[in-house]
């Protein structure tokens, strides 16, 4: 007799797996993404050039922020899921091909129209640049633009791919836009600074940040390319149309007002950070840019794997289920804290070994590190607040209540701009240089630097303006996580982050941290490439032996796992 198993039954016994897949994606395309930080970090250092790419980049990404990645997910994911569940995949296919279309045009009006006025929309994102790096983005970003408006399609083929969980391409389709930057960047290098006689001053930079700006073009044609086939072929009943008379389209539809304002909210914090960072020292937006490579690394890895592997599961989970939908949530965030955790202590002891060993290279020298680390240990402290509330907004958007992440998203970015506006005078006016932390003009301060001011005027000087702004986005990520466990109480009851076996994955990465600083005086006479994988191994092993003997169950399983593996070797149908 052939035992058949629900289609709700098979989603919640491959729900680990399918965070594996999204994690192993996404480490694919951040780690050929930290090749591209460090090609770019070696190229241009944390001079205009790097500002004007970190400019021109931040400004169009408003389309992929408001219109893509997690937005577009979020709003298609629920109901695309819930008619697959249910057989339909005649209207699941229309759905899905309604929103293509819609999305098509809407993004390509947008395009057009940021390419026509990129001179005053920088004008408006970016009022403090210097009138040369100004002029640099205004033409870097009618470049990029259209990249980035091809990669709000891309994340369409994300939610359509998730929803069949195919979770893997999606979110390693990213490495191929890195891989083309770095080549395009190492060639033109090639012929550029040959011409120019071994040189990398100004005209160089300015010719080689032109080209990489258009690798990001290609690259991004690549990366929607890619999925475009395996979308075909897990959905035959797509049918591309810009329909909203359809049901499942006009729930898609409503949904996605509110994500918009929830998620795109935060995303837009990052464009009225950029108009902040504008006004600080120069160097200020490329340091927030290395800063957060890292930083988003273990929020992509972790909270992101977690949380697109869990929509779906969670959509499909009735509101009456609660013991059901408590232990996924209970799982998730367990997964999460084993991962962030030990990340977070080694962001904070030894961020400045991590820094060197992915920028230390060509223009990005020592001062530029330590400059980097302090922006990314502040940044670090929300690491925990912000990878946690990726789960509880996706319970939230499971269970219809998209508004809701919404409002406390509003608050979030409302204190982090306002904190920020009046810490990031402070700090600008505290200096690291040559002869340590000085002080530049009088505090408290409220107004920036006079121009003569921001561009230091000695070599290794770094004013510390972004770690304002890093400690007002860590203090909002704290507030906006306790919100949401407030907002999912009546779902899941109470959720924490500290109590019980979580409270001893805490443990042992304060354990790992104090093996990280002793571990400091031996990895400081190293390469820094090799400094880097040091402290890395040593904050892992004592982590997960101290995890292991504390009795963490995720450390457990990772154990048991690697022994199985060791023992039997690769499982060829994992």
């Amino acid at each position: 007799m052939t035992v058949q198993r629900s289609e709700p039954a098979i989603r919640r016994r491959r729900g680990g797996g399918g965070s594996a897949l999204v994690g192993a994606g996404i480490l694919l395309s951040r780690v050929t993404g930290l090749v591209r930080e460090r090609a770019i970090g070696h190229f241009f250092g944390t001079g205009y050039a790097a500002d004007a790419y970190t400019a021109a980049n931040r400004i169009p990404n408003v389309l992929q922020s408001l219109l893509g990645e997690g937005v577009l997910s979020a709003s298609i994911i629920p109901t695309y899921s819930r008619l697959l569940a249910q057989g339909r995949e005649g209207d699941a296919g229309r759905v899905a091909g309604a929103v293509a279309g819609l999305l098509a045009v809407v993004v390509g009006t947008l395009v057009l129209l940021m390419v026509a006025f990129a001179r005053p929309v920088t004008a408006v994102l970016a009022p403090g640049l210097g009138e040369e790096t100004f002029e640099l983005t205004v033409t870097l970003m009618r470049i990029i633009t259209p990249a980035i408006g091809i990669l709000v399609l891309s994340a369409w083929c994300l939610g359509v791919l998730n929803s069949h969980r195919r979770f893997f391409l999606s979110y390693v389709a990213p490495a191929l836009m890195n891989v083309m930057q770095v080549a395009v960047l190492v060639v033109a290098a090639s012929v550029v600074v040959g011409e120019l006689g071994g040189d990398l001053g100004a005209a160089a930079q300015s010719s080689l940040v032109v080209w990489l700006a258009w690798g990001t073009v290609i690259g991004g044609v690549m990366q929607f390319a890619v999925q475009v086939p395996t979308v075909m072929r897990v959905a035959p009943g797509l049918r591309f149309s810009m329909r909203t008379r359809d049901t499942g389209t006009r729930e898609v539809i409503r949904s996605f007002v509110p994500i918009v304002a929830g998620r795109g909210v935060v995303h837009l914090s990052g464009f009225l950070q950029l108009v902040l960072a504008s006004f600080l020292a120069l160097g200020a937006l490329a340091a927030m840019r290395y800063a957060q490579i890292l930083y988003v690394l273990p929020v992509s890895l972790f909270g992101m794997a977690v949380a697109a592997a869990e929509l779906p599961e969670l959509s499909s989970i009735s509101a009456d289920r609660r013991d059901v939908l408590r232990a996924r949530v209970g799982s998730g965030l367990a997964r999460i804290v084993f991962f962030v955790a030990p990340t977070m202590v080694a962001y904070v002891v030894v961020g400045d070994f991590l820094v060197a060993a992915l920028y230390q290279s060509g223009e990005f020298d020592r001062a530029d590190v330590v400059q980097v680390w302090i922006i990314l240990a502040v940044h670090a402290l929300g690491l925990l607040a912000t990878t946690g509330s990726r789960l509880l907004q996706s319970v939230l958007y499971g269970q219809g209540r998209p508004r809701t992440p919404a409002r406390i998203a509003v608050v979030r970015v409302a204190v982090a701009l306002a904190l920020g506006l009046v810490l990031m005078f402070q700090f600008d006016r505290l200096v690291i240089g040559p002869d340590g932390l000085e002080q530049v003009g009088d505090l408290p301060a409220f107004t920036p630097l006079p121009q003569q001011f921001r561009d230091p005027s000695v070599e290794g000087e770094h004013h510390l303006g972004a770690v304002g702004l890093a400690v007002a986005a860590a203090a909002a990520s704290l507030i906006e996580y306790q919100m949401l466990r407030r907002a999912v109480r009546p779902h899941v009851a109470e959720v924490t982050m500290v109590g019980g076996r979580l409270r001893l994955t805490l443990v042992a990465a304060a354990i790992s941290g104090v093996a990280a600083i002793a571990v400091r005086p031996i990895a400081a006479g190293l390469a820094p490439i090799v400094a880097g994988l040091v402290v890395v191994g040593v904050v892992g092993a004592v982590y997960l032996v101290a995890a292991w003997r504390l009795g963490v169950p995720e450390a457990r399983r990772f154990v048991q796992l690697a022994s199985r593996r060791a023992r039997t070797g690769p499982d060829p149908g994992s």
